[in-house]
């Protein structure tokens, strides 16, 4: 059996899905299981130990530039996949996606499972649509797809998986030697989510980074999208970290750097906090897991939050509003489940 997973859009989508892959290898352990994803995610997978094979294909559009090389790359990409007579082509995404069902029609396979809203706009060669579901969990709702292949989806309360790339580990254990810091003896703090509403203030961060020092004796690796608002790809939290740093609370340790160094910080943090963002389910597949914060609806929270034994989260319509009671209350049973 030959079979295709397509996924699109973000770094953290991409990690809830690898349960699917995870539940697929179980099933058909001597299936071909490849994944399609885009030159921006697919790393995020790289070294999954139940993939046979990641293709990329190069995006046509980044923020407000495009490329025309991408669409001819494209095109040789999707003639290589026809050969390969894939018996299924399964659409990864919790909703219905019309540029990657699109995607996965173009590789010629059997059959082809996506959740749909309108399936005659795809015509019958979208085999296997399945109505949208309206309510559960992201990773669920992924495990669901794989129903027509007698496979019944459920949640499986463990945290997504990667593998910690080699540079990573390495810039890691560089870094915190240099920040006279140990593995295991840190806390990460970190913003990250683009709408206000979901950041926790600067107010706040102060307030926690000196009462874990305080409380827990742990320093607080803080660290931030770099950048400023006005990046198109993605905006960055420079503004918001300002004060914080002028602040320089006791146990404030700033991580201003790209995003697989962070990751390495990451891995080796006794916990994380961050609000809701791609980040904060790196962390959560991290073995210290994570405390994450929503400024939202229960509803998204409960799609889109941490998984994972060592992972909790917090809800209220603005991270702003939640007292900080609640937030030590929710860390210490992180750090007591270790």
């Amino acid at each position: 059996m030959k079979i295709l997973i397509l996924k699109r859009d973000k770094l953290g989508d991409l990690l809830l899905t690898t349960p699917l892959f995870a539940l697929l290898r179980e099933h058909f352990p001597h299936a071909c299981i490849d994944l399609l994803a885009s030159d921006y995610n697919g790393w995020v997978a790289a070294g999954n130990p139940h993939l046979d094979r990641i293709f990329l294909y190069r995006r046509v559009r980044i923020g407000r530039r495009f490329s025309p090389l991408a669409i001819g790359s494209q095109a040789w990409l999707f003639a290589r996949l026809l050969c390969k007579r894939y018996d299924f082509a399964i659409v990864a995404q919790g909703e219905d996606s019309p540029r990657a069902v699109t995607r996965a029609l173009w590789t010629g396979a059997k059959r082809v499972i996506s959740y749909a809203q309108v399936p005659q706009r795809y015509g019958n060669r979208l085999t296997d649509a399945l109505v949208p579901p309206a309510e559960g969990h992201e990773a669920a709702r992924l495990l669901a797809l794989l129903e027509p292949l007698g496979i019944r989806g459920k949640l499986i309360e463990v945290a997504p998986t990667f593998v910690l790339p080699q540079q990573a580990a390495t810039y890691a254990a560089q870094w915190l030697k240099t920040a006279g810091l140990t593995p295991g003896q840190y806390i990460v703090l970190g913003l990250g989510a683009r709408r206000a509403r979901k950041q926790p203030t600067a107010t706040q961060l102060v307030r926690w980074v000196e009462r874990i020092h305080r409380q827990f004796g742990l320093s607080c690796v803080f660290m931030w999208t770099p950048g400023g608002k006005t990046n198109v790809l993605y905006p960055g939290d420079d503004a918001i970290a300002e004060p914080i740093l002028q602040a320089n609370p006791v146990g404030l340790v700033p991580f201003r750097g790209p995003l697989i160094p962070a990751l390495g910080l990451i891995w080796n943090a006794k916990t994380s906090i961050f609000p809701d963002s791609g980040l904060m389910h790196f962390a959560s597949a991290s073995p210290g897991g994570v405390l994450g914060l929503f400024g939202d609806e229960p509803d998204f929270a409960q799609k889109w939050r941490p998984l994972g034994p060592r992972s909790r989260h917090l809800v209220a319509p603005l991270v702003a509003s939640i007292d900080d009671e609640t937030v030590f209350e929710a860390l210490g049973g992180i750090l007591e489940s270790r």
